[in-house]
């Protein structure tokens, strides 16, 4: 026999004998009652003390019938000794217990108890003395006590699970939310180049086989590049995955000249001015603001219909600022999610957002990030 099934045999065992000894429990009380009118003997006072801990264990696994047990065993004890202190712990004992089923049942459950119970209390009270109203009215307060505590630890339980389930749920939505977004930017920008390099191969094979040879080199590149950014999300959605490999660096400010670098690939090129005095800045901040420009400068190639556009980076003394504009046709075609992606992105870094077409011509892309609270 293996290890694992003799603990599940010694659980079993030890199951069997602890509920065998919960339903010796009420005998063994009454005849400890019945026989202690001329004194309690010390062992006989033992055995009850662990045979009430035991009962009151059980409780956890089998609430009802341990409660049961318990009620019976007191309420035999009372009706046979008739003595105020048995009766006092069948109330405390009984009350304790129905307060447990409360913290852990509905009420549904815990009220027929509760009420149960009470009755057998009243019942053991009445024997005990009719005209003793004052311990009467101690047992309807102790079990409306004992009740609603209970009761009030599994409302508070309840609640406090359903906070973290909602919690939970914002997490994964804001989690998906994260990877559309970065999927969007990522892939959206390089399959824009790759169909402006692959229309110019296309076009240029026969005349100029040189320039079709860099058009190729170029959708070879950015679909490297792709096919690393998917490897690395993909990384990071199995990233509870004991052997995940680890992630990759996550893209910044830092990288735009290999964005524009890719982006002059397509025919389009992009000149970048920094203005104030650069400094680090936060991930999630210059994450976005590369993204913002990426997405930006993507809508420039698939849809200004121009060779040029201007990206600013405005290091200020509390904010930054990113403006990219171009002299296009001013507007994006379609009904994409872009714009509302970069929108979202400045919003939840409680930044303002502005983009449509410009006065003299073309479209431009304001962010303004807060810096100072970071």
């Amino acid at each position: 026999m293996s290890a694992l099934q003799l603990s599940r045999a010694g659980r079993v065992t030890g199951m069997v004998l602890a509920w065998c000894g919960a339903v010796l429990y009420p005998g063994l009380l009454y005849v400890t009652m019945s026989s202690g009118r001329t004194g309690f003997r010390e062992p006989d006072v033992l055995l009850l003390v662990l045979l009430t801990v035991l009962v009151a264990a059980l409780l956890r696994r089998r609430p009802l019938p341990a409660h049961a047990i318990l009620v019976i065993a007191w309420t035999l004890a009372a009706l046979e000794r008739q003595n105020g202190t048995v009766v006092g712990a069948l109330i405390l004992i009984t009350d304790l217990s129905a307060a447990y089923i409360a913290s852990i049942r509905p009420r549904k459950i815990s009220v027929p108890v509760a009420v149960v119970t009470f009755a057998v209390q009243v019942m053991a009270v009445l024997a005990f003395g009719a005209a003793n109203e004052q311990l009467l009215m101690t047992t309807v307060l102790a079990m409306g006590i004992a009740w609603m505590a209970g009761n009030s630890v599994r409302v508070r339980r309840t609640h406090a699970e359903a906070m973290h389930a909602q919690a939970t749920a914002q997490a994964v939505a804001a989690e998906r939310l994260r990877i559309a977004r970065e999927l969007h930017d990522m892939v959206a920008h390089s399959i824009g180049i790759i169909a402006i390099q692959a229309g110019v191969g296309g076009r240029v094979i026969d005349t100029q086989p040189a320039e079709a040879r860099n058009a190729l080199d170029a959708i070879e590149t950015t679909s490297r590049e792709t096919l690393s950014g998917l490897r690395r999300m993909l990384t990071a959605l199995r990233k509870d995955d004991p052997g995940a490999a680890p992630l990759g660096p996550a893209p910044g400010l830092d990288d735009l000249p290999g964005l524009t670098a890719a982006t002059m690939d397509a025919g389009v090129r992009v000149d970048v001015r920094t203005e104030g005095e650069r400094r680090p800045l936060p991930p999630d901040v210059d994450l976005s603001a590369y993204r913002i420009v990426q997405e930006a400068v993507t809508n420039v190639v698939r849809h200004a219909g121009t060779d040029d556009c201007r990206v600013t980076i405005d290091y200020r003394g509390d904010e930054l600022a990113i403006e990219i504009e171009d002299d296009g046709r001013g507007g994006v075609v379609g009904t994409g999610y872009g714009l509302v992606g970069m929108r979202e992105r400045v919003t939840l870094l409680r930044g303002e957002f502005a983009a449509g077409p410009r006065p003299e011509g073309g479209f431009r892309v304001a962010v303004r990030i807060p810096l100072a609270d970071r």
